[in-house]
Order: C-alpha cells, then sequence, then structure tokens
C-alpha cells in the first residue's frame, strides 16, 4: 500500500485513483498519520459483503441479552384507563 501525504495526493489524485482501480489500495495521511484509503468500489463492496456476512443476526443479539435470575424484584402495576 502507498502512503501519499495529503497535498500530494490532492496534486495527483488520478494517479491515487488509477492505482486504486489497478487493486492497490492507496493510504492518505495528514501530518504523517493515516487517515484515509482510497481503494476500488468493487473491493469496497466486497468488503462490506463480509462485514455484513460476519455481523450478527437480530436472533443472535436476542439471544445475548443476559436473562432474569431473579435479582430483581419485579414491579406490578395497574394497567392505564382507557381515557387518557
Amino acid at each position: 500500500m502507498t502512503d501519499w501525504p495529503l497535498q500530494d495526493a490532492k496534486n495527483r489524485f488520478s494517479a491515487v485513483v488509477d492505482s486504486a482501480l489497478a487493486g492497490r489500495p492507496q493510504r492518505v495521511t495528514r501530518r504523517g498519520r493515516p487517515v484515509v484509503v482510497v481503494l476500488a468500489v468493487d473491493e469496497y463492496d466486497r468488503l462490506r459483503r463480509i462485514e455484513k456476512a460476519n455481523a450478527p443476526t437480530l436472533g443472535e443479539l436476542l439471544l445475548e441479552i443476559p436473562r432474569d435470575r431473579g435479582e430483581f424484584q419485579r414491579l406490578s402495576l395497574p394497567p392505564r384507563s382507557e381515557a387518557l
């Protein structure tokens, strides 16, 4: 992966894009620190699909909720009247 200082990336943006399209992601730095990566949209879409495939389902998330083990006292409240 090639590092580009921000000003150089701005001045040579076409080269940054061409390299990314050729399958070589490009990292842009600001004050020596990496801030963004430019990559081809196909690669981005592939990474998003992987991310979604690894994301937990709603059912899995619900099963992770801690179960009530009697640690809390349940409140018994009367139902509201319909006149609200």
